[in-house]
């Protein structure tokens, strides 16, 4: 099976943007536009990343983030949080819960591709 980062972002322009950024870096890109058909997903294939927006239409991204660490096929997915939210305790909320990246937009597409996940 070939291997995707998934971008789950309400927003469409922010959507297109991240994954113009990421497929020019040679990664294949799926997007979704709510968590909940994120999470769908996931019964089919299980990306190499996530880039988990907080504030979706249906599932918090922090609810997403959770189930994803709890389940042992998922918990070893890098996950980086892109939020408008910039609040020191949602950001150590989200790095507590498993994230491996707190991004707040706006934000750089060149530092999103340069983040930490992609030592891994």
């Amino acid at each position: 099976m070939p291997k995707y980062i998934a971008v789950v972002e309400d927003e469409q322009d922010i959507l297109e943007l991240v994954s113009v950024h990421l497929r020019k870096e040679r990664f294949s890109v799926r997007g979704f536009l709510n968590g909940s058909s994120f999470l769908k997903s996931l019964e089919s294939e299980l990306p190499t990343l996530v880039v988990l927006d907080l504030m979706l239409p249906d599932v918090d991204g922090f609810e997403i983030c959770r189930r994803l660490k709890a389940k042992p096929a998922c918990a070893s997915i890098p996950i980086v949080i892109l939020t408008a939210r910039s609040e020191e305790t949602e950001k150590i909320l989200g790095l507590e819960l498993g994230a491996d990246d707190y991004m707040i937009k706006p934000f750089s597409p060149r530092e999103l591709t340069a983040s930490s996940w992609r030592q891994r």
